[in-house]
């Protein structure tokens, strides 16, 4: 059995049972948080169950009517998070259509950047876990959403048409992922709290786009 598949077949079974009474939503609330907090202090290594439920305050029997077990909390914790992220990367997007291709390669670069840097504590510690389980359907599916959302954007820009959007939005989007990733895996804070590192990927995306219009900009 490939890694796909098991990865489809944990991803169905995270959540035995769906929270819809308030005092449930409370307590799958204070689960996601001990999960975030342990995976801080102890690392995606040493998470348990056991500890989880100690941190949220709940029996290890109320964890399991909602997480089977600590892959099943992996995956509902980076599946919360990375639906948020594509959610507020697609209201931005779909806010600046018709604006001018420079405005829209910064909403789309700085929305992303506040997301991380919002629960920087959360975003190490999702980055940390995503070694110790197999996460990749996830991000497939929270990749696919910002693509799509980003290339209708670009694809409205006021000011300009471009040639193979889809592979310089792709291009784009990778470069966006990788960079910020790296920043917060060698905690280079300086370039997210000073607003460096969106300034430079901003002019990176212009100058990318300026090059892709069609017909090309005149040397």
């Amino acid at each position: 059995m490939n890694s796909h598949m098991v990865s489809a077949q944990t991803s169905a079974a995270n959540a035995r049972k769906s929270p819809r009474q308030a005092r449930s939503v409370n307590t799958v609330e204070a689960i996601f948080e001990a999960t975030i907090q342990v995976l801080i202090s102890d690392g995606p290594g040493d998470l348990t169950t056991t500890r989880v439920a100690e941190r949220a305050g709940v029996s290890v029997g109320s964890l399991y009517q909602y997480f089977p077990n600590k892959q099943a909390l992996f995956h509902a914790v980076n599946e919360r998070y990375l639906t948020m992220l594509a959610e507020r990367v697609e209201a931005a997007c779909l806010d600046h259509r018709g604006a001018r291709y420079a405005e829209m390669a910064d909403a789309l670069v700085s929305t992303y950047i506040e997301v991380k840097i919002e629960r920087r504590d959360v975003t190490i510690a999702l980055y940390r876990a995503a070694a110790e389980v197999d996460v990749a359907e996830i991000v497939e599916a929270m990749s696919q959403r910002i693509e799509a959302a980003s290339q209708a954007m670009f694809a409205t820009a006021s000011d300009a048409k471009f040639a193979n959007l889809s592979t310089v939005n792709v291009m784009m989007l990778n470069v966006l992922c990788g960079t910020v990733r790296n920043i917060f895996e060698r905690d280079m804070s300086e370039l997210l709290i000073d607003g460096g590192l969106r300034t430079q990927l901003t002019l990176m995306f212009c100058t990318y786009l300026d090059a892709a219009k069609f017909p090309p900009s005149e040397a």
